[in-house]
């Protein structure tokens, strides 16, 4: 007896595109080895069928019908800046994805969550990842092993888990991580486009059904992206992002989706032996072992909608090659060559034969557009061996003909430099007249003014 050949047929991992045999580079998204073999069903094309046949006709209702007298109480993860990201907390029956790189905390994180909550609420810890003894461990680092309401299960059922959490015997449920779930109708293997969207899917449902809050840890790709298909960012109702350094330095959480509040906040932590705390006054620390050498400069930034003095340091040294070497910890490095070709185009600075190195003190990654000027200022400090006044900050935003645009949120960074102990800045002209900004109009005039 002849058995019949198993039809495949190659996935795309990015776009969820269907391809008969395999290629390098995904025709539909342009992604390079993103092909994987799945083993083909005929299922879609007969349940589209059915769909067109079945189904019953839905009664909508108007905006002005619809009742919302039901009050839906947030419930606090025990981190009030935290909670501020969330838009005030975690929401019932909301489904929350945070993603980071591995080591930087986030298992940390869930499980200081997942203990606070569990002295009030039952908390369901999922793991797809790691064993009970493993998450033992780490429980009693973070003395959080003490409480009854905090239950662990280590499964990677998509199904199981989605059926636990319809019970309604769990408040919020923390798995990790989606990229481990799997469905057992599906023939792919673990975190696949058609497992994680389906996966996703089963639990988002079970959520919506119980009330039941969910996180979703997710794993991101070495571009910093969150790995999977891009849907599963549009499936989810708050999507936070988990960066800094792994090895030391802040992190920063931040709402890049927030379907209940606002993503312009951000909390800031620091790694001890006890877990993730709160950084309450991080220019503070970020200034602390601040020496005010050339290429030093402070700058007025803001992480979310929260002030932040930080130092920016640059490194200009005569190139050894044919061709300079420009490196960026902390900034982008495409903004930053445009910055050195405005510096070369509208000051007398000559930088086509030197190396220049940038760093943001403290592990932060600026997404600031006002950190142009302390940038493009820090640069030629170093290039002509000059500083700044100690009492100077800067911010404000280069354009390409060299003029110094407006910043946003002034009056929150000037505010922050005053309570450091800054008495002027470099900045923008203001609209009204501020005896604490040293306003410049452009570029040429902000390094001849000020730099000593």
């Amino acid at each position: 007896m002849i058995m019949a050949k198993t039809r495949t047929q190659f996935v795309c991992q990015q776009c969820g595109a269907v391809f008969p045999k395999w290629t390098g580079k995904c025709e539909q998204c342009g992604e390079w080895n993103s092909l994987v073999e799945q083993t083909a069903t005929s299922e879609g094309s007969s349940a589209v069928a059915r769909s067109a046949k079945t189904g019953r006709p839905l009664t909508p209702q108007t905006m002005r019908t619809i009742s919302t007298k039901e009050s839906i109480t947030r419930f606090g993860t025990g981190i009030a800046d935290l909670d501020s990201v969330l838009g005030g907390g975690v929401l019932p029956g909301g489904v929350v994805l945070l993603a980071g790189q591995p080591g930087i905390g986030k298992s940390t994180l869930l499980l200081q969550i997942a203990s606070h909550i569990s002295a009030t609420l039952p908390v369901l810890y999922a793991s797809g990842e790691e064993s009970a003894g493993q998450v033992k461990l780490r429980a009693t680092r973070l003395g959080a092993e003490s409480g009854d309401d905090l239950h662990f299960i280590a499964s990677t059922s998509a199904d199981d888990i989605a059926a636990t959490i319809r019970t309604g015997a769990y408040r919020l449920v923390i798995i990790d991580s989606v990229q481990t779930l799997s469905l057992a109708e599906i023939t792919s293997a673990p975190g696949t486009v058609s497992q994680i969207t389906n996966s996703a899917n089963v639990i988002i449902r079970a959520a919506k059904e119980s009330g039941a809050a969910v996180i979703l840890v997710g794993h991101v790709t070495k571009e910093g992206s969150i790995a999977g298909p891009k849907v599963l960012e549009h499936l989810v109702d708050v999507v936070l992002q988990f960066e800094g350094d792994r090895y030391g330095g802040f992190k920063v959480v931040r709402a890049i989706k927030n379907r209940y509040g606002s993503t312009s906040e951000a909390a800031i932590f620091e790694m001890t032996e006890t877990g993730l705390t709160v950084v309450k006054n991080p220019s503070a620390a970020l200034l602390a072992e601040r020496q005010n050498a050339d290429g030093s400069v402070v700058l007025a930034t803001l992480e979310g909608n929260r002030p932040i003095l930080v130092e920016i340091q640059a490194l200009v040294n005569s190139t050894s090659f044919g061709y300079p070497k420009r490196t960026a910890s902390g900034f982008d490095l495409n903004r930053l060559n445009l910055l050195i070709a405005v510096l070369e185009r509208r000051t007398k600075l000559n930088l086509s034969d030197k190396d220049i190195y940038i760093n943001v003190v403290g592990g932060l990654k600026l997404a600031d557009p006002a950190a142009d000027l302390a940038v493009a200022m820090a640069i030629a400090s170093a290039a002509a061996g000059r500083r700044l006044d100690d009492e100077l900050v800067v911010f404000g935003e280069v354009g390409l003909g060299g003029e110094i645009r407006s910043a946003s949120l002034s009056d929150k960074r000037i505010a922050e430099a005053k309570k450091l102990g800054f008495t002027h800045a470099i900045a923008p002209v203001p609209s009204k007249k501020n005896s604490f900004i040293n306003g410049v109009q452009d570029l040429r005039h902000a390094l001849v003014d000020y730099l000593k």
